[in-house]
């Protein structure tokens, strides 16, 4: 039989979550996983969204949640194994961003915040871990940020921060307590990539060219730059993988 290195990038017929769809970065990651053979499950707050990219996918299934409500997360889980039968790789992907100062950030904001992108992943991670386990085993991605690997600073946001640097070790200790259950766990954490977060940013030449400075490689990330990480973290080419962190940032981490 020919070697074939690539096939274990592949998704074919694997039943996948995806949270977050309806913009940025996990609408493509919907298309991505789709193109290598996914069932895709999308979720957002926004239906009319997911319904426009449900029109991009083969046989999508949409569900429209709010993940921060009280349920929301067993029932994205529930409505995905009706649908398809199992679950067998969670995109963790759904989250808020709203800089703000420290000194002038609100309980409120900050409580938002972090019940958006984490409590509302952890639940999310624990409710799919339960029917993979059940099946035999499944992948979970969290998609993070540098901001949880580094303090940024000229963009405050300590909400964010804490959150996303908490996804991260929470990635970790999931990994640590389901690897024997069969579950792998392991984190995403994307640079300046433009998405609906950030269009202030990449529309402002002065914003551009302090991430461009501070950059090694000289600018932010393009379009299908994620792609690989994603379905490396995903499938069966990471098979021996678990509780690590893949940060695609152009060396912003780095210096």
């Amino acid at each position: 039989m020919a070697l074939d290195p690539l096939a274990s990038f592949r998704l074919d017929e694997r039943v996948v979550l995806v949270t977050g769809a309806s913009s940025g970065l996990g609408h493509r990651f919907a298309r991505v996983v789709d193109a290598v053979g996914a069932r895709v499950a999308i979720t957002a707050r926004r239906r009319d969204r997911l319904e426009e990219l449900a029109a991009e996918l083969r046989d999508p299934l949409v569900i429209a949640a709010d993940l921060t409500e009280e349920g929301a997360t067993e029932r994205v889980v529930a409505e995905t194994v009706a649908h398809f039968g199992r679950v067998d790789v969670l995109v963790n992907n759904a989250g808020v961003s709203n800089p703000v100062r420290a000194l002038d950030e609100s309980n409120e904001h900050f409580d938002l915040t972090v019940a958006t992108n984490l409590l509302a992943p952890f639940r999310l991670a624990r409710d799919a871990a339960r029917v993979m386990i059940a099946d035999g085993g499944g992948v979970i991605v969290n998609v993070g940020s540098v901001w949880g690997v580094v303090g940024v600073g000229m963009i405050p946001e300590a909400g964010y921060a804490a959150s996303k640097g908490a996804i991260i070790s929470l990635t970790r200790e999931l990994a640590a307590q389901w690897g024997r259950k069969g579950v792998r766990v392991n984190a995403l954490c994307p640079g300046w990539f433009p998405t609906e977060m950030t269009s202030n940013m990449f529309g402002d030449e002065r914003s551009e060219n302090w991430m461009e400075q501070r950059t090694p490689m000289a600018r932010g990330g393009r379009e299908g730059e994620l792609d690989g990480a994603l379905l490396y973290l995903a499938s069966a080419a990471s098979t021996f993988t678990t509780g690590s962190t893949l940060v695609v940032d152009g060396g912003w981490t780095a210096v």
